[in-house]
């Protein structure tokens, strides 16, 4: 069965050339001008991936990303002409999976809709892990992805949902930035490691509003992070 890709940007040239290259790879493309327009063709047609740009009419790559990400967790690599290091934080930490910097290389984008689609697939085939982890005050459930916190449902976004599962899912085993960014972005992510800091930062921050102070991830100065219940033992 052809996995099916939603391209989003109003730049008709791109979105011709990328449709023929994906094509040539055997996927369903579909395209769309503007955000708002790609909000409901998400909506219609369930694609197996979106490329959004940033600059559209209607709804910028941001909104839409935002919109898709309430709920659903399809993998959306995004387009800029801009290679800022801002841009590429904000898009990763609203959920992207992946980003790439206009002018590009149409064989490029294919070849990381792929491995973006093998990452994907990978940790969906990997559900023999424990679907939901318990701990003193926290549970979080992989199938729901909620994580409740004293009786308490605590929002977070896909990344910082994926960093708390893997670190809980071997409490106290220390963890480098580079395996978090490995197990969550996959091996062909080409950012900055300092990306899987500020998600920590802020999960830690949620975890510890929620739990009166208490954070679950602690720092292991120079080495990385890892999860520490404020008591041993799962339930």
């Amino acid at each position: 069965m052809k996995n099916t890709v939603l391209i989003a940007d109003d730049e008709e040239k791109i979105c011709q050339i990328v449709k023929k290259y994906l094509e040539k790879e055997d996927f369903n493309v579909i395209e769309c001008s503007n955000g708002l327009d790609a909000i409901e063709e998400f909506k219609k047609c369930s694609p197996d991936l979106v490329v959004l740009d940033i600059m559209m009419p209607g709804a910028d790559g941001w909104e839409v990303c935002r919109e898709l990400r309430k709920t659903s967790d399809v993998p959306i690599i995004m387009l800029t002409a801009r290679e800022d290091e801002i841009d590429r934080i904000l898009g990763l930490e609203m959920g992207a999976d992946d980003y790439v910097v206009k002018p590009f290389s149409p064989r490029e984008l294919v070849a990381r809709v792929k491995a973006v689609l093998r990452r994907a697939a990978d940790k969906s085939s990997s559900q023999d892990k424990k679907s939901i982890l318990t701990f003193e005050g926290i549970s979080i459930n992989l199938d729901t992805r909620k994580v409740i916190i004293n009786d308490q449902n605590v929002t977070l976004t896909p990344k910082e949902f994926d960093i708390l599962y893997i670190l809980a899912g071997s409490p106290g085993r220390i963890f480098s930035r580079e395996n978090i960014l490995e197990s969550v972005w996959g091996y062909n992510y080409l950012g900055d490691a300092r990306t899987v800091d500020t998600h920590i930062n802020r999960l830690r921050e949620k975890l510890a509003t929620a739990s009166n102070e208490t954070s679950y991830v602690n720092t292991v100065w120079g080495v990385g992070y890892k999860f520490e219940p404020p008591s041993e033992g799962k339930k």
